[in-house]
Parts: structure tokens; C-alpha cells; sequence
């Protein structure tokens, strides 16, 4: 049920105070300060007191009282509408009203309790800056301002959220992005309506191109200078107040082999090293079911003498491989998400432990096979190699399906499951970007930064010419 408020603030310090109670009742953390002057005339404070700057709000007070000096409150904001004064207030702003003034001034001496600025736990990088985003809008702003120092780089805010009011930021350089993708973006956020804004991800569901896509289409960081990196690229990032993950987008498949060193260290060992992830991807997303496959349907393909020693390590177990091998990755997948749930002192030792624990007794009792164990371990280290956590969950989650057509099909089930994957892959688009460019669709720009990446002086002195 919607609550009724007066379109515009009274003259009366008590009327007011009588019709911001009936709107903050129950409210306790909602402070009123009324106070009394020596000429009986009254004044009105409204703030959050965990939300304010306690010796700011003292020194304000005492100059009113002492002095009865009004002048430094005409340095403050003064607004008419009570709505928007409750909104203000919410936001941990403080309102003054005086008697006989038909506004209230707004005072920011908000002073929010945040986190220090820390190395990003989830992003961690061998070289470059250590610093990560905080929940703090202000402060994530100005930390991607300290890099981008340029009168180009704009900070467009928004907001959204019936019941939470919360602010969120549109960033882009203006030289660098293309129009129509700016345009874009802001249709996709107009248009969107929710009661609640607590995080970046609330946007990302909203405006991404599929949701039933397992492919993320829009990346998401907490490092400043991937940030900074991305919007030089002419990229669009999105800042949420209260989220440390901001959102860039448009994002393609090769953004997630780009960690955030690649644009510190030399392009040769780069270049390298995302050839390496790419293959590691591969072999995340393809091994269990290429080894069902193979050793079921196909044992011909198998050379003999490992083939042979793969026969005698699975006599005597009850299991097929398709099903031994679902098992084990189930186990390992549900080890990983423990440690990653429990506390940091015991969630690495429970995860390494535990999967050395069962599989070695798995393997003793006869239940699993050891070359079952060493795929599923090979499976697992593969898919530690992404830069990012999240954009390592498509490819964990399509290992199943295509293990399960490899333990029934055979070689042409993982080839028909590969198909559907690359047919979605070539339609994908984000925000009008196909999600495979620019492979395919073949772009210049692929030689530059995508798979590999280009020595930057010859790419500095391409852009001369």
C-alpha cells in the first residue's frame, strides 16, 4: 500500500513534525531534534544519527543557538517538497526546518560506516594495482576518476528501486564508446522496473540480451583497472551504490580469458598464457565426456597398452563409466562449493583433504576407478585457470550434459552437444555486439586484444599512420 504525503513542506515547524512522524512511525533509527530558540521560535532536525557526522551536526547546532546565525544554512540545499525531503533523510542527509520557511534546507553530513579499500579477494592479480571496489558509489567513482582524468569520462546517474532508492551509475568515455550503444543501454535501463536494487546482478538479470543463455553477456569485476581498461576499449561500465562488482558491457566470449595483469605484463607471455586458458577451457568442458566416450564406445581409438591398463583398473567395479564418472564430478563439484562456503581457515583444507580422503577410499573399496579420478582431478585444475569465478560457471555446468551424451551417444553425442553450444555461441549477441566478434564475424581487433595480445608499440604506431 502506497502512504500518502503532503505535496509540500508547511510553515510550521510543528506540522511538519507531526506529518514526518506519522511517515517515520516505527521508525527508531529516524532521529527528531526539535529545539527552541531564545525568540521562542522553533527549529526541526531530521537525520539517521548512525548515518551523520555527529561534530558537523554539533557545530551547526551551536551557531544556531549561540548566534542565532541562519546565513551558513543558506550554503545547504533548500527543498519545498516533502517527498523528496524524506528521501533525502533516507539517504542519511540531515533536514532543517525553520518557522515560517515553507522548505527545508538539506544538509549532506552524511557519514557512512564503509569498508577500507582492499585487494579484491576474488580477482587476485600477480602484477599491477592491489586496490578493489568498495560499496561505496563515491568511492568507487573516484578511484576510476583518479585513473581517467580526462573531462570525457562521464558518470551519468541513475537510480532505481521502489522501496530500496538505490543509486546506480552509468560510466563511458564519450569519444571513445559508440553512440547507438549508449543509446542502448540507457532504453534498457528506463525501461526496466523492480521494487528492490541491492546489487549489480538485480540490473544484469534485467537487461542482458538472454536469460536462459548459460553464457553471461554482460562481465563483472571488482578491480578499478579493469574498469578503467574497459572503458578505454569503449566499453559502458555500470557502478551500483552498496555493490563492490561493477558490470561492463558489451562482453564477448574472449573477454573471459583476459585477467587483469595481461595489460601489465609483456604481450608475448600474455599471449601465451591465454592460448593456455583457452586449451584448459577446453579441457574443463570436454575431457570426462571425451574419456565416457572413448573408453565405452570407442576403445578402439584407445592406444592398446592404456587401454588395456584402463580395463584392468576397472575390473570388479559395479558402476559404468558414465555413471562413475557423474559421480565423482558431483562429489568434486560439492567439495568445491563447500570450501568456498565454509570459513577461509578450514574451507581450502576441507576441499583439498576431503577430495584426497574419498577419492583414495572410493578407489580402495572398489566403488570408482582410478583413471577416474585423475580425470575428474584434471577436469577440476583446468577450471581453476579462469581469471574470474563467475565466467567459469558456464562451462562447469555444460560438462554434464555433454557427458551424459558421451556416455549414450558416444563420440557423435559430444559432437552433436558441441554443435548445439557453437550454434548458440554464433547467435548470441550482447548488446548488439556478437558474442563471438571479432572471430567471427573477423575483425582487425582480433590481432590486437582478444586470444592474443599485440606489442602496444605497434599497435600505437598502426593508430599514427
Amino acid at each position: 500500500m502506497e502512504m500518502s504525503i503532503p505535496a509540500d513542506v508547511y510553515e510550521n515547524v510543528q506540522m511538519n513534525y507531526d506529518a514526518l512522524q506519522h511517515i517515520f512511525h516505527n521508525c527508531s533509527d529516524i532521529v527528531f531534534r526539535p529545539l527552541k530558540l531564545m525568540d521562542h521560535s522553533n527549529i526541526l532536525l531530521v537525520y539517521i544519527e548512525e548515518m551523520t557526522d555527529s561534530d558537523r551536526l554539533e557545530q551547526i547546532i551551536s551557531a544556531c543557538m549561540l548566534s542565532r546565525d541562519f546565513t551558513r544554512l543558506t550554503q545547504y540545499t533548500p527543498v519545498f517538497q516533502l517527498s523528496k525531503i524524506v528521501a533525502e533523510v533516507l539517504k542519511g542527509c540531515t533536514a532543517i526546518f525553520l518557522d515560517g520557511k515553507p522548505f527545508a534546507y538539506i544538509a549532506d553530513l552524511t557519514d557512512f560506516k564503509q569498508r577500507a579499500i582492499n585487494e579484491p579477494s576474488n580477482e587476485a592479480s600477480i602484477r599491477g594495482p592491489r586496490e578493489g571496489f568498495t560499496e561505496d558509489l563515491r568511492t568507487n567513482l573516484s578511484m576510476i576518476r583518479r585513473k581517467i582524468s580526462h573531462p570525457t569520462l562521464k558518470f551519468e546517474m541513475h537510480q532505481a528501486g521502489d522501496l530500496t532508492n538505490t543509486d546506480f551509475v552509468v560510466a563511458y568515455i564519450e569519444e571513445q564508446v559508440k553512440p547507438e550503444l549508449i543509446q542502448e543501454v540507457r532504453r534498457r535501463l528506463h525501461s526496466f522496473r523492480t521494487n528492490q536494487l541491492l546489487d549489480s546482478g538485480y540490473i544484469e538479470e534485467f537487461i542482458e540480451d538472454k536469460s536462459l543463455s548459460f553464457f553471461p553477456q554482460i562481465q563483472n569485476t571488482e578491480r578499478p583497472d579493469t574498469v578503467s581498461a574497459s572503458l578505454l576499449a569503449g566499453r559502458v561500465a555500470i557502478i551500483v551504490d552498496g555493490s563492490p562488482n561493477a558490470l561492463l558491457l558489451p562482453m564477448t566470449f574472449w573477454s573471459g580469458f583476459q585477467a587483469a595483469e595481461d595489460h601489465y605484463e609483456r604481450f608475448l607471455y600474455v599471449s601465451a598464457v591465454r592460448i593456455i586458458r583457452f586449451l584448459l577451457t577446453i579441457v574443463s568442458c570436454l575431457l570426462p565426456s571425451v574419456y565416457v566416450a572413448l573408453t565405452t564406445f570407442h576403445p578402439q581409438m584407445i592406444p592398446l597398452a592404456l587401454m588395456l591398463s584402463i580395463s584392468v583398473s576397472r575390473e570388479g567395479i559395479p558402476f559404468p563409466s558414465v555413471i562413475e564418472t557423474l559421480l565423482m564430478e558431483l562429489m568434486f563439484e560439492g567439495l568445491r562449493e563447500a570450501g568456498l562456503r565454509l570459513p577461509k581457515a578450514i574451507g581450502s583444507a576441507v576441499s583439498i583433504v576431503g577430495a584426497l580422503v574419498i577419492g583414495e577410499a572410493a578407489v580402495q573399496a572398489g566403488f570408482i576407478s582410478a583413471p577416474i579420478v585423475m580425470i575428474v582431478a584434471g577436469t577440476g585444475i583446468a577450471s581453476f585457470a579462469f581469471p574470474s569465478y563467475s565466467l567459469a560457471l558456464p562451462y562447469r555446468i555444460l560438462r554434464f550434459p555433454l557427458l551424459i551424451m558421451g556416455g549414450f551417444l558416444g563420440l557423435y553425442g559430444v559432437a552433436i552437444g558441441i554443435m548445439f553450444v557453437m550454434i548458440h555461441l554464433v547467435t548470441l549477441k550482447s548488446f548488439g555486439v556478437p558474442y563471438l566478434s571479432p572471430v567471427t564475424p573477423f575483425g582487425k581487433k582480433f590481432w590486437k586484444d582478444t586470444l592474443i595480445r599485440m606489442n602496444r608499440k605497434y599497435v600505437s604506431a598502426s593508430r599514427k599512420q
